[in-house]
């Protein structure tokens, strides 16, 4: 049976779009997913689900979380198989390796156009850089995130989709459950 990572968007940040990892497990467990849990309080979830494709648990996933905990928000699903090949997709792997924490993957909803990745390129004020590859951005922030003007909102504008970010460290221990 296949295993899914499900990350939501903006969750429990600056007391915005609060929920409980036991209330996220336990939405999963109630739509039939096997061996539902949470990493961290930033909405992420892992899961094992049979015969549905990554869009179809996106969907299913954004209604509950609407109808059950009142919460509307993004959602994006990636299968183990896809999870494996992002991490290898990796195009800052020195970053990686001394910097995980300033290092982001962004998971987009729609594959960009080289014109909008480009027209994101061009709105870069600060020293930050980043790689579109598919439906993923990886994107190194040096001086921290606090502070700097490459923001998700810089960024689902530019490219004209929708994203979430994680922070390498996070993005590998993701992987580890996934596996597990």
């Amino acid at each position: 049976m296949p295993t899914y990572a499900c990350l939501l968007r903006g969750i429990n940040m600056g007391g915005h779009k609060k929920v409980a990892m036991s209330d996220l497990a336990a939405l999963a467990a109630d739509l039939g997913f096997e061996n539902p849990r949470t990493l961290l309080q930033s909405g992420n979830l892992v899961f094992s689900a049979a015969g549905r494709s990554s869009d179809v648990l996106e969907a299913l996933v954004e209604k509950e979380l609407a109808k059950k905990l009142d919460l509307v928000t993004r959602v994006f699903v990636r299968a183990a198989a896809e999870w494996t090949k992002i991490v290898a997709a990796n195009p800052f792997l020195d970053e990686a390796g001394r910097d995980p924490a300033h290092l982001a993957l962004m998971l987009l909803k729609d594959k960009p156009s080289p014109k909008a990745a480009a027209s994101l390129k061009g709105s870069i004020v600060g020293r930050e850089y980043f790689e579109v590859r598919g439906r993923e951005l990886y994107a190194f922030y040096p001086d921290g995130f606090a502070d700097s003007k490459f923001t998700t909102a810089l960024i689902d504008r530019k490219l004209e989709t929708t994203a979430t970010a994680r922070n390498w460290n996070t993005v590998l221990k993701i992987a580890k459950a996934m596996e597990a």
